[in-house]
């Protein structure tokens, strides 16, 4: 039996929420994500060229296999505004059969 590619998390954040449901939108449309949750409001502390920034942003958590993880870091290195956007890549423990072969069904190139 092949194994089974990983579904992978990844996080990525921006401060316009409609801008990132259109990254996400487009992420969806190119099969690179299965899927996107995004959450408003989120507080986010960080420093940045020496000073500390307290921002509203909106998260997003993209849910897709692990061999598409290096398309969607190029993707949102031309597409975010971002100088240095935020794409963290987590692969599942474990996740529910029939979510995982969803997740990599809508992730398959075409």
């Amino acid at each position: 039996m092949a194994d089974i590619e990983p579904v992978v998390d990844v996080s990525i954040t921006a401060g316009d929420p409609e801008l990132l449901a259109d990254l996400v939108r487009q992420l969806v449309e190119s099969r690179y994500v299965a899927c996107g949750n995004i959450i408003p409001g989120v507080r986010s502390i960080y420093q940045w060229d020496g000073a500390i920034q307290d921002d509203r942003e909106t998260l997003a958590i993209l849910h897709t296999r692990r061999s598409r993880v290096d398309d969607i870091v190029r993707f949102l290195q031309e597409k975010h505004p971002d100088e240095t956007p935020q794409v963290i890549a987590t692969e599942a423990v474990q996740t529910h059969p029939g979510y995982r072969d969803w997740v990599l069904e809508n992730t398959r190139a075409q």
